[in-house]
């Protein structure tokens, strides 16, 4: 057991290494990683949902009852914010509709499941990015659906009764399983927490090489495009919500927290729905498999710069503490 908590511990930290170097060999050298099939998508999401689920508590909706003003901004940004900048950036790049679906679909999810590591990294306010993972994964079953009906309806067909129950099988199923064992198996719980990082990354990973390596040839041609628009997309949301936690004079640790909610979607389940509604598009699973790389490496660098820029105002004022008593 202690071998495992230490190998859960080197995966944990070095998860966007690991995600970079099996997401470049399944595109240099597909056949390796081959056995992976993108019909493993959905049960492989399931998992990682379903640790979600055993992490946890109903503490974790307090912050809900307790801050509702805070967890309202935080979702209504969540859902607007990354819609919005998917849809725009589609059309300023001109991208087709295979791609434009598959940057849509990342929009219109929730959350991502490691931003409420990423915002502990930060010194943000770890209470409100549950509270938003939380509430905004309970409402992408009716808001996913409706947002991609919205922003892609024109281009494709979107059956959002379909995804409304794929969204509710892969996700809320798995989570509600796991809050479920977790409220009453808490010893085994306890014990299965310690390894669930390597379970879910190891999910992770396998969705990421599944889907790039079944489209490796065509990632070689527009692969430099698709990489761009995700980074802007996922960029653009650590700023603007950043600028509207700002806008509404919350505390700094608030903004952190959702910045980073916000920049971060659950990109598995943008994946899981193209390859499931969408097969007749298969670049569509290919924005959500690289926003699954990339978000990991952009949300452990902004959490390391608000936590460096935390611990510098941390010092900054113990110096004006000082000075003012020596004065």
């Amino acid at each position: 057991m202690e071998t495992l908590k230490k190998v859960t511990g080197f995966v944990s930290r070095n998860m966007a290494v690991i995600v970079i170097a099996v997401a470049a060999l399944a595109l240099f050298a597909p056949s390796t990683v081959s056995f992976l099939k993108t019909s493993y998508v959905n049960p492989l999401l399931g998992i990682v949902m379903f640790g979600m689920g055993l992490t946890l508590k109903p503490g974790d909706f307090k912050v809900v009852f307790s801050r509702p003003k805070d967890v309202v901004i935080g979702c209504i940004a969540q859902f607007t914010v990354m819609p919005l900048l998917a849809f725009g950036l589609t059309k300023l790049f001109g991208l087709s509709p295979e791609l434009a679906i598959g940057v849509i679909l990342v929009g219109t999810c929730p959350g991502g499941t490691s931003s409420n590591v990423m915002t502990y990294l930060s010194k943000g306010d770890v209470p409100l990015s549950v509270g938003m993972t939380a509430v905004s994964t309970v409402l992408a079953p009716f808001l996913t659906p409706f947002l991609t009906y919205v922003y892609a309806g024109a281009r494709v067909d979107v059956d959002m009764m379909s995804m409304f129950v794929s969204i509710v099988q892969v996700v809320i199923v798995p989570i509600a399983a796991g809050f479920v064992i977790n409220h009453f198996f808490q010893k085994f719980t306890e014990a299965v927490v310690e390894v669930l990082p390597l379970v879910s990354t190891t999910a992770i990973v396998a969705i990421v090489a599944a889907v790039v390596s079944a489209n490796s040839a065509k990632l070689m041609t527009s692969g430099l495009l698709i990489v761009a628009v995700v980074i802007l997309h996922n960029v653009l949301g650590y700023v603007l919500g950043y600028g509207i936690g700002k806008a509404l004079k919350l505390d700094v640790t608030k903004c952190r927290a959702i910045s980073i909610e916000v920049g971060m979607q659950n990109s598995g389940l943008a994946t899981s729905l193209a390859a499931t509604h969408f097969a007749q598009y298969p670049l569509a699973t290919i924005p959500g498999a690289v926003f699954s790389v990339w978000h990991n490496v952009s949300g452990a660098i902004l959490a390391n710069f608000f936590a460096r820029n935390a611990e510098g105002q941390k010092n900054e004022s113990a110096a004006g503490t000082e000075r003012t008593a020596q004065a």
